[in-house]
């Protein structure tokens, strides 16, 4: 295709493939919002909650990385990431519908649920995202991966600022039976099942040349080994980066429900509207700062959001100090401002970061380098409730806040020292 046309040829695909984010990003905020409120009727410490939230995580870490590998090398009719979808979606919409009904029998009965849910929804994450960098050349993913994030922004919005509101309406409905904070779950996983028809109705997947089936033959284990050996670090700067800011942000994702609910005295359908914050960020501003990035370059776009956020995360460590004299209307109104500028800047980190290290593979190694983000990034996951549910039991909800701001400032240092990943027609880092 022209390169002189830029990204408008790839716009109308990329949204079509983001109804496989849209399932994601729709999932991921009530999840993290309401099962440390469910787990919580259960279990009194934190660091206990923060340990089982890491479950999703911990499965990740493995089926991610190995799932995404395996449909490098898929091959049928329907292509090679969409047999994965088909199969492992459906079944995800079903146990995150069941969510609500296994917390309200027992303890067991929601973990066991959550287990089977991370197993499914884990293992299609990464055939879902590779669909995009299957299809969009890399100079112009920057700007496929704002489209991807503006679903997904959307489909936080709908779950945080639509469905959650859905958790205090106390009525009976055929099947669904009692209806209070319950409501969003399944009716959550229906949206997945028709984002999932969309999904195969309109996406028609690339068919590799003969050039690209050869770069398919390299062995998974041998790609792990040569991204480490690479002369050039910046591979693995950006993977210790985004360690190092997913830990900030995993380690007080899980928790803003229960601060919302514990500090700021929200009720259970409100809590999620921090979230929501983040959501409605996303989708404003996902897409354009794909576009800032490829002019001023991915890498000061990301150190640039990366201080931003730590300054928003010190400002929310003496938030309660410094709204302490206000209502509790404007104390809410002002935690939700700081949560929707720290959606802009954590968009702008996501929507480059992942299109840098696609930057560095081959079409046939797409999968990989998808596995080894996430493998960073649930590492990070897997430690980062941990820490911070032990940082609430010790020195409360406050000390979370700092945490992310070392985080975010200790992950701008590495990003630092990258020299690769730019889109060609941007100037390059130094």
């Amino acid at each position: 295709m022209d390169r002189k046309k830029g990204f408008g040829p790839y716009l109308g695909i990329t949204f079509l493939i983001g109804f496989g984010f849209f399932t994601m990003g729709l999932m991921d905020p009530l999840y993290d919002t309401y099962v440390p409120i469910f787990l919580s009727k259960y279990i009194g410490s934190m660091s206990l909650v923060g340990f089982i939230m890491t479950i999703d995580n911990i499965l990740a870490i493995f089926l991610i990385p190995i799932v995404s590998a395996w449909s490098d090398r898929t091959n049928t009719r329907i292509g090679r990431r969409m047999p994965y979808i088909l199969v492992l979606l459906p079944l995800t919409a079903i146990f995150f519908g069941a969510i609500p009904y296994a917390a309200g029998a027992s303890l067991a009965a929601l973990i066991a649920i959550l287990l089977l849910l991370n197993v499914t929804k884990q293992s299609v994450r990464g055939p879902v995202v590779a669909l995009m960098p299957d299809t969009i050349p890399a100079d112009y993913r920057s700007e496929a991966n704002g489209v991807i994030n503006t679903m997904g922004g959307i489909a936080s919005i709908v779950g945080t600022i639509g469905l959650a509101r859905l958790m205090d309406l106390d009525t009976k409905l055929p099947l669904l039976g009692n209806t209070k904070d319950r409501l969003p779950f399944p009716l959550a996983g229906l949206f997945v099942v028709l984002a999932i028809i969309l999904l195969f109705a309109f996406i028609r997947e690339k068919k590799p040349d003969q050039t690209e089936t050869s770069e398919q033959k390299i062995p998974m284990i041998e790609s792990f080994r040569n991204v480490a050996a690479q002369k050039d670090k910046s591979a693995l700067y950006i993977l210790i980066s985004l360690f190092l800011w997913f830990l900030g942000y995993q380690g007080v994702l899980p928790f803003i429900g229960k601060y919302s609910v514990d500090v700021l005295k929200t009720s259970s359908g409100t809590a999620a509207l921090a979230a929501g914050m983040v959501g409605i960020a996303y989708a404003i501003f996902a897409l354009p700062s794909g576009y800032v990035a490829h002019r001023v370059g991915r890498k000061k776009t990301i150190r640039a959001s990366l201080l931003v956020i730590s300054i928003l995360t010190a400002i929310l460590f003496v938030h309660p100090w410094l709204t302490a004299a206000m209502p509790g209307s404007l104390k809410l109104a002002s935690f939700w401002a700081i949560m929707f500028l720290f959606g802009i800047f954590w968009v702008s980190i996501i929507t480059n970061s992942f299109p840098m290290l696609w930057q560095m593979a081959e079409w046939g190694t797409i999968g990989i380098y998808t596995g080894l983000y996430y493998t960073a990034s649930q590492a990070a996951a897997i430690l980062a409730p941990i820490l911070t549910g032990l940082i609430i039991d010790v020195f409360g909800y406050s000390g979370i806040f700092l945490f992310c701001t070392v985080c975010m400032l200790a992950a701008r240092f590495v990003m630092g020292k990258v020299t690769k990943g730019e889109p060609a027609e941007s100037p390059a880092e130094a």
